[in-house]
């Protein structure tokens, strides 16, 4: 037998540091009003599915977007989730492209970050911690861009591109009781649905 728990992951709205195209990390920098209506906008495909319950990072953009999106959708208060925080990207976070951020700069990661291995076992660890708690849920979870990205790409064993904002990513997680195995498989892609017809 077979339990499948589903999750939309979703990135949280624009902050204005997104806009300005800064490293935000683990800064807790607030939704604009932009990501605000980016929220709001997140509610139509999601309203296609039906949920079990939502779920978020404990950073503030991500905090707000995942309680707009569950008032809309009618769904208990979020409960944030510490392993859900976006990577820290240490003496990076707060710059933009330049000299400043090239100089800490190396390949894979920049002095001081968290690695990106880190943040993947994080971000599946978190996961996975749902799946257990709540095996066959249906869960929208609100948390961050490259943590997303990151914890995809680990999962799935494939290179996953920019997940950009209040999209609709959707993935199912497959345990088989027999065995104790998992497996991931990826539907839903920045809105774009990867199944083939």
């Amino acid at each position: 037998m077979t339990t499948t728990t589903t999750f939309a992951l979703i990135r949280h709205g624009q902050t204005d540091w997104n806009a300005a195209a800064r490293i935000q990390g683990a800064t807790d920098i607030p939704l604009n009003d932009v990501g605000r209506g980016q929220a709001t906008d997140a509610v139509a495909p999601l309203s296609r599915y039906d949920w079990d319950f939502i779920v978020s990072s404990p950073l503030c953009r991500a905090a707000e977007t995942a309680d707009l999106i569950g008032k809309q959708l009618r769904l208990d208060s979020a409960r944030r989730i510490a392993g859900l925080i976006e990577r820290n990207y240490g003496p990076a976070e707060g710059l933009s492209a330049g000299a400043e951020l090239d100089a800490l700069r190396f390949p894979g990661g920049f002095r001081g970050a968290e690695t990106e291995a880190a943040v993947a076992a994080r971000g599946i660890d978190a996961l996975r911690q749902l799946a257990r708690e709540h095996p066959g849920a249906r869960i929208i979870v609100v948390a961050h861009g490259t943590l997303i990205r990151l914890s995809l790409a680990h999962a799935l064993d494939q290179r996953i591109g920019s997940i950009s904002n209040a999209t609709l990513n959707l993935v199912h997680h497959h345990l088989a009781h027999a065995d104790g195995m998992t497996t991931w498989q990826l539907e839903m892609l920045n809105g774009e649905s990867l199944v083939r017809v």
